[in-house]
């Protein structure tokens, strides 16, 4: 118990803690299908996230992951948990022994024994029986029998992707007693196996990338840390920040910034942004506030080194430190290496022997603070931190040292080396990596090319200015780049480098196109519609109206259902949507609502005529029912609605009628069934004045129920067009008389 009486947030600063039940917001967790292998760089995974639409995933508690769902009815043993770098894995676990060890959940378990690989790697080379294993890392449980029944035990393995063993489980060595010696992976094998205590609970966690060194059929469920979705991500910052006015403006900073609240899924990119915007905004600071991912990693970076002087740690020049550990992360950056040893920081020129200069440097800052572990194995906090002082270490080496990192570790002594060839160099060298492992790098790097970024550096180290035509001739490499890819991601990440460059203006050119309705002229190719997607989401400017009928040439064509599913993040992002005669049908309507219902308050304008959509329009219904729903025009002319759809319209106008200004339902067949929408516009709080009701079967017996709710409640409608129906001289004289009534206010009556 008294391991666990004080946990602090991970990443929380020393001398200033924040207790872990003080700070936990709960993590979505929810039931992965596998732990298959993901190669996609973890950025790119959250931004997918972002623009996933809502699911139908059920959320689990982290005290819960060993409880079966309603409907499972088999015992749940290993449970292997996945997440990217600083989504929350290691502090859920933290938090689930927390809970446990003050008695408020599992109880039932009566032994936690947390085995971190970091920790289990330093006895790779070790042959210890289970049992002594446990009496190293516990010494106290030497006086507990656990093979026996009498205890309820759970192993819990955190972080198999920095695993340094040798996990080889078509291994025959079988172990079934925990006092056989064996190697440190052979035991773990057989503990995950079930030989070994097969009575045992196992929490495994991983980051995506290593999710399959473990056989599927050795775990019981696949859980996933998603982060933390927008409502969380204020909830953590006000559990954060205890002056809530501070807390407030934070937020809306970084709402203002979508890039950068995207990254706050991310619950260290949480700490690292409330670390930065407390001190900033708190006080007056000079200069800009970061709104680029480069610009609030560099302000981190600087209040990082003011640590280290308020400790007195002056033996090493922060120039000095800082391109020392930048070398590392770049080194171990290209080996695709996340954790590293003491001969990786001397061959850096990190002079171990001063341990107790660098220990207590690299433990206040890159431990607590920048992410260096204390001990013999080293890794930094997450793995953009590892990129931004990899991106700083090759900028100094071309600027400050006319060395290109990128193309060769010898120094060019008679040749100026071009920062725009690096950055050239760079992009070439991002694209083609398959799992996209440099494209934060590369982000990072250009955004430190900005002269407001030089200016910043300038607190901390000396810095050679680049030349001012180097930025411009990266932006245009990279904007014909963007034109010729293939790949969505990667032009996701070319658009974000675009931006920490300062350069919007491949953005308001696509802009342009999709407002006069023809993206063919920005030369991008089909599969890039993803990547126009979030560079409409990440955009300054809203996107007022969205025209996807004029891009589309053919109706009924299958591959518009892809493109329209691809656009639904940014449908519900703007105030008008057009779809005339796209070919949506059951589909397609039933992905718009999800979107539309995801945030109806947006949206004023949507035009859906020409569309087969017929009853599925009751889906619509239920997006114009919300009492957040703002809609004022609703188009659906020819879209094949019939009674049943004309009656699910009417429903949900009568839950929320003071909204909606136009109504066009002309060309479906709805005859009698106009009955319904009359007693929509007998309810005085009906706002309608626009009804557009030709060609749709109305006989007489309609026409008198239209005819009597105009009498009733006269006052809103301006414009109601009935020609093209089935309209006797019954009718005609009904719609005269309505003229002579003395409450007559319709300015257009078409019959």
């Amino acid at each position: 118990m008294k391991k666990f009486e004080r946990l602090y947030e991970g990443t929380a600063t020393q001398g200033n803690p924040t207790l872990l039940n003080e700070i936990y917001t709960e993590l979505y967790i929810t039931e992965s299908e596998s732990g298959e292998i993901s190669n996609e760089h973890e950025v790119r995974q959250i931004e997918t996230q972002s623009r996933r639409a809502a699911t139908e995933d059920t959320a689990i508690k982290c005290n819960h992951i060993f409880t079966p769902l309603p409907g499972q009815d088999k015992a749940i043993r290993t449970v292997l948990t996945k997440g990217v770098a600083g989504i929350g894995k290691t502090v859920s676990v933290q938090k689930f022994i927390l809970d446990w060890a003050e008695g408020k959940e599992n109880q039932d378990v009566q032994l936690i024994f947390p085995l971190p690989f970091r920790e289990l790697n330093l006895m790779k080379d070790k042959s210890p029986s289970l049992s002594n294993l446990l009496h190293f890392f516990f010494p106290e449980s030497k006086e507990m029998e656990i093979s026996s029944d009498e205890y309820k035990v759970l192993f819990i393995f955190d972080g198999l992707d920095e695993c340094r063993l040798s996990l080889d489980f078509k291994s025959k060595v079988k172990l079934c007693n925990i006092s056989e010696s064996a190697s440190v992976d052979v035991l773990l094998m057989n503990l995950i196996e079930g030989n070994l205590l097969p009575s045992a609970l196992i929490w495994i966690t991983s980051r995506p990338a290593a999710a399959d060194l473990v056989p599927s059929e050795c775990v019981h469920r696949v859980t996933e840390v998603r982060g933390f979705n927008d409502p969380q991500k204020q909830e953590y910052f006000r559990k954060r920040i205890s002056d809530q006015s501070l807390a407030n403006r934070i937020i809306s900073h970084l709402k203002s910034s979508r890039s950068l609240y995207i990254m706050c899924h991310i619950p260290v990119f949480c700490w690292i942004s409330a670390t930065v915007l407390e001190k900033m905004l708190s006080r007056a600071e000079s200069g800009a506030i970061p709104k680029t991912l480069t610009q609030m990693y560099t302000h981190f970076l600087i209040l990082q080194t003011n640590v280290k002087h308020e400790k007195d740690y002056e033996k090493v020049t922060d120039e000095d430190m800082i391109l020392k550990l930048g070398k590392v992360a770049f080194e171990q950056l290209v080996k695709g290496n996340l954790i590293f040893y003491e001969e990786d920081l001397r061959e850096c020129g990190i002079d171990v022997t001063e341990a107790s200069v660098y220990s207590g440097l690299c433990t206040q800052i890159f431990r607590e603070e920048l992410g260096l572990y204390q001990g013999k194995v080293f890794c930094f906090v997450h793995l953009s931190i590892q990129e931004h002082l990899a991106a700083l270490y090759a900028h100094l080496s071309c600027t400050n040292h006319n060395r290109d990192v990128m193309r060769s570790k010898v120094k060019v002594l008679f040749q100026h080396v071009s920062l725009s060839e690096l950055h050239q160099r760079a992009v070439d060298e991002a694209l083609m990596s398959k799992n996209g492992h440099l494209d934060l790098f590369l982000r990072f790097l250009l955004g430190l090319s900005v002269e407001s970024h030089q200016i910043l550096l300038q607190r901390i180290m000396k810095m050679k200015r680049s030349r001012s035509d180097s930025n411009e001739k990266t932006v245009e490499y990279i904007k014909e780049k963007i034109r010729t890819i293939g790949s969505p991601e990667k032009s996701i990440n070319l658009f974000h480098c675009l931006n920490e460059l300062g350069d919007r203006s491949l953005v308001e050119e696509i802009q342009y196109y999709l407002k006069s309705g023809n993206l063919s002229k920005a030369k991008l190719s089909s599969s890039q519609w993803s990547a126009v997607v979030f560079v409409l989401l990440t955009s300054e400017e809203e996107l007022n109206e969205f025209r996807l009928d004029k891009f589309v040439k053919e109706t009924n064509n299958p591959e518009n259902m892809k493109v329209l599913q691809k656009l639904l993040p940014v449908i519900k992002e703007s105030r008008s949507v057009q779809l005339w005669d796209c070919g949506i049908t059951d589909e397609g309507c039933a992905a718009l609502a999800s979107a539309l219902r995801s945030n109806p308050s947006h949206l004023r304008e949507l035009y859906l005529s020409g569309n087969k959509l017929g009853d599925s329009v009751k889906l619509l219904s239920d997006v114009l029912q919300d009492p957040h729903c703002k809609l004022e025009t609703l188009w659906l002319t020819d879209c094949g609605i019939t009674d049943e759809g004309c009656a699910a319209l009417a429903s949900a106008l009568r839950s929320n009628p003071s909204h909606l200004r136009e109504l066009y339902l002309s060309g479906n067949k709805l005859g009698d069934s106009v009955k319904l929408l009359s007693d929509v516009l007998q309810d005085p709080h009906c706002k309608l004045e626009t009804l557009g009701l030709w060609d749709c079967g109305i006989t007489d017996e309609g026409c008198a129920a239209l005819a009597s709710a105009l009498r009733s409640n006269p006052s809103h409608l301006r414009e109601l067009y009935l020609f093209g129906n089935n309209l006797g001289d019954s009718s005609r004289k009904l719609l005269s008389d309505l003229k002579k009534d003395p409450h007559y206010k319709l300015e257009t009556l078409v019959y």
